[in-house]
C-alpha cells in the first residue's frame, strides 16, 4: 500500500506541477501583453508630454500677443480720446463763432430796415467792399473765422457810422 499511497501522491504532485506550468504559461502571455501595452502607453505619455509643451508655448505666444495688443489698444483709445476732446473744444468754438455770426447777420439786418433822417440828401454811399475769399471750410481753423467775424463786425460798424452821419 506504501507504494499506492506514492503512486497518488506522485500522480498528485505531476498534475500540480502541469497547472503550475499552464498557469505560468498564461501569466507569461499576460505579461508580454501588459509590457506592450506599457510601452505604448510610454509613447502615449511621450506625445502628450510633447502636446503639452507645445500647448503652453502657444498659450504663452498668445498671453505676448494679448499683452501687446491690449497695450496698443490702449496708446489708440488714449489717442482717440485726446482727438475727440480736442474735436469737441473746436465744435464749441464753432458754435460760438456761428452764434456771433448770427448776431452780426441780425444786426445788418437791422441796420438795414432803419431809414436814415430825411435830411439834405446825401452821396450815394460806395459801394460795399467785396468781401474776402475765405479758406474752405474744411482748412479754416476757429481763430481765423472768429477774426473774419470781426472784420465784418468792423465794416458793419464803419457803415453804421457813415449811416449815422
Amino acid at each position: 500500500m506504501s507504494y499506492g499511497i506514492g503512486l497518488i501522491i506522485e500522480a498528485l504532485v505531476a498534475i500540480l506541477l502541469l497547472v503550475t506550468i499552464g498557469y505560468c504559461t498564461a501569466l507569461n502571455k499576460r505579461l508580454k501583453r501588459l509590457k506592450a501595452d506599457e510601452r505604448a502607453l510610454t509613447a502615449t505619455i511621450a506625445e502628450l508630454i510633447t502636446a503639452t509643451e507645445m500647448a503652453e508655448r502657444a498659450v504663452a505666444g498668445l498671453r505676448s500677443t494679448a499683452h501687446e495688443c491690449e497695450s496698443t489698444l490702449g496708446e489708440r483709445l488714449a489717442a482717440a480720446e485726446q482727438c475727440s476732446a480736442e474735436l469737441n473744444r473746436q465744435v464749441k468754438a464753432g458754435d460760438l463763432v456761428i452764434e456771433r455770426l448770427a448776431r452780426v447777420v441780425v444786426a445788418s439786418r437791422k441796420l438795414d430796415d432803419v431809414q436814415p433822417i430825411a435830411a439834405a440828401p446825401a452821396a450815394p454811399a460806395p459801394p460795399p467792399p467785396a468781401p474776402p475769399k475765405l479758406a474752405p471750410a474744411a482748412s479754416a481753423d476757429p481763430k481765423a473765422v472768429a477774426a473774419a467775424a470781426r472784420s465784418l463786425a468792423d465794416r458793419l460798424r464803419e457803415r453804421m457810422g457813415a449811416m449815422a452821419a
